[in-house]
């Protein structure tokens, strides 16, 4: 099946939130996605957009993969992009989409001469750190993720 790559359009924004769901429940937290449709529309594209997002589209025009990223700031390095999530739905895994949506993110990523790249994986999503040893990527076993959740 052919696909495009390409950046999103806020009309994408429905598929791309049913996609975060389709991740969550994958990644056994379906409960934990608060973000609606139109949080999405705001912060991607509203006057203090705060994300972008590249789409893999199929010739039929239906929406089956997204990377989600925004520019992040590093007291050592500078500029730099975070990768939040690449999503390809379920039965188009293994297509080389989620390749091609993340070649397009270090494209970005090298365009805007960011220094470091970065992106978070479960331990346990093998498949997924395969993917990423294909690349020469760094998995850091020293820093521990921290978090605060407002609800």
């Amino acid at each position: 099946m052919k696909f495009n790559i390409r950046k999103a359009r806020k009309k994408d924004l429905p598929s791309v939130l049913v996609l975060i769901k389709e991740l969550a429940l994958f990644e056994k937290a379906s409960r934990e996605v608060k973000v609606t449709l139109k949080e999405l529309e705001r912060d991607g594209f509203g006057k203090q957009k705060v994300f972008d997002c590249f789409v893999a589209e199929t010739s039929e025009n239906k929406i089956v993969g997204i990377a989600l990223y925004y520019i992040k700031y590093s007291t050592w390095k500078g500029k730099c992009i975070y990768l939040d999530d690449i999503i390809v739905t379920e039965s188009m895994r293994g297509k080389g989409i989620g390749k091609n949506l993340f070649d397009e993110v270090v494209f970005v990523a090298k365009k805007l001469k960011v220094r470091k790249l970065e992106w978070q994986v479960l331990n346990w999503n093998k498949p997924a750190i395969n993917f990423y040893k294909k690349y020469s990527t760094v998995f850091d076993n020293e820093w521990i993720n921290c978090k605060l959740i407002f609800e």
